[in-house]
């Protein structure tokens, strides 16, 4: 009997390890021996003009500066890309869960963002600025004369960390596009959204030419997240770099009105 459980024991501890090891070999995949062995790179974005945005709503076809250079960067990975629209508070969730591979969103480097996720270099320049109606522009024109105002933000976003810290009142939303449908609508007195995307979507000849933006609170840099210490930053580091240097970055950003905010690779 005694030698029968033994058996037993020992063929368990066998199957055991086999698994084990089984386990390991799965864990011990890089992110890019991962995407690249299910042939496909998964982008975590948010409706952004113009960095990220659909050719025609509801097409599920993402244009932008940062889906076109994720597209390329894909294709010298070897795999497809697919643009999965996120809530931008649980980022840092997706990516770890594997729902994302990627944050590719016009995402600023700030230390919060540093600390949970693996950071691409610096690759494109920026600001939170405020965004009020036409007529009111000359009104707000300071930051002194902004404390009284109710700020519609993106939920997790710059923007909303510049409310917070200035202590105005805010209601944060699910993207920056709904925060200026708010102050477009009268419900909020001002959004804080990029200047990049307020360069895109407001003013004449825009989605909203009653809009206008007037202070810049600050200056930023727009960069990529992958998991903690994942393979693929040291490898769109390189692409970055070969992209600056064989021109194709400054054209697709002249493509989209960005190239004055590349910075240099």
């Amino acid at each position: 009997m005694k030698k029968g459980l033994a058996l037993v024991l020992a063929l368990l501890t066998v199957l055991t390890l086999g698994l084990t090891g089984c386990g390991n070999k799965d864990t011990e995949k890089t992110d890019a021996e991962y995407v690249k062995e299910k042939g496909k790179l998964l982008v975590g974005i948010t409706d952004f003009a113009p960095m990220d945005y659909e050719e025609t709503k509801g097409s599920g076809k993402w244009i932008g500066f940062d889906a076109d250079m994720a597209t390329a960067f894909a294709k010298e990975l070897g795999v497809e890309v697919e643009f999965i629209e996120i809530n931008w508070d649980n980022k840092v969730m997706e990516l770890n869960n594997k729902t994302i591979d990627v944050v590719w969103n016009g995402m600023t480097l700030d230390d919060g963002v540093k600390a949970a996720m693996g950071t691409s270099n610096a690759y494109c320049k920026n600001a939170q600025v405020v965004v009020v109606n036409k007529a009111d522009k000359d009104k707000y024109a300071t930051k002194e004369s902004l404390s009284a105002l109710n700020f519609a933000v993106e939920g997790g976003s710059a923007g909303e960390k510049q409310a917070e810290a200035n202590g105005w009142s805010k209601t944060a939303l699910t993207t920056q596009a709904d925060a200026l449908k708010e102050v477009a609508a009268g419900t909020s007195n001002a959004s804080i959204i990029d200047l990049l995307m307020a360069g895109a979507m407001i003013g004449e000849g825009t989605s909203y030419p009653d809009l206008a933006y007037t202070v810049a609170l600050n200056s930023e840099e727009y960069g990529v997240g992958f998991r903690k210490n994942s393979d693929l930053v040291g490898k769109l580091n390189d692409f970055f770099k070969k992209a600056y240097a064989d021109g194709s970055m400054m054209e697709t950003a002249k493509k989209y009105g960005v190239q004055e905010s590349i910075i240099a690779q």
